[in-house]
């Protein structure tokens, strides 16, 4: 059980250090594939094009650095901008969705990028702390597993 409680503590400590030392991959890896989510947005109406949906309406953001990032998209030359990056879905025409500088009054022009990375670093501390505690738990486990071996081994030999 210790073996174990070791083997599963190692492999934590190997993703947390190998997490930190790539994090700079991965946010480039976010931001490449969020600007294949927005080139691909609604073309199929899949999984991608909800998830861009709903970060622009949680985050309230748009596009990837900004708003103006759809314009480089087929969709915009169909529709304009999403509904989801309106601030209020009432006062968004898709007209105004179309025109770059009329969808500037009404829809959210910071990007999606920084907001998402910038929420995932600030939420890094509490993810941290939770590993963290758990780690102290299986240290404590694999002692406690330790001593139990050690002392089942040591009366084994004095009840004969």
């Amino acid at each position: 059980y210790a073996m174990l409680l070791s083997l599963i503590f190692l492999i934590v400590l190997v993703a947390a250090v190998v997490g930190f030392v790539f994090r700079h991959e991965i946010k480039t890896n976010f931001e490449s594939n969020l600007n294949l989510a927005l080139r691909d947005y609604n073309v199929t109406a899949d999984r991608h094009s909800e998830a861009v949906d709903t970060i622009q309406r949680t985050l309230h953001c748009c596009g990837v650095q900004n708003y103006s990032d759809w314009e480089k998209t087929e969709y915009f030359t169909q529709r304009g901008i999403p509904q989801s990056c309106c601030k209020n879905q009432d006062d968004c025409s898709e007209g105004d969705l179309k025109d770059l500088s009329k969808a500037k009054l009404i829809v959210f022009v910071d990007g999606c990028f920084f907001l998402v990375t910038s929420t995932m670093e600030s939420k890094m501390s509490v993810v941290a702390g939770i590993s963290f505690g758990i780690a102290c738990f299986q240290l404590i486990g694999i002692v406690l597993a330790c001593c139990l071996s050690q002392y089942i081994t040591n009366n084994q030999y004095e009840m004969v």
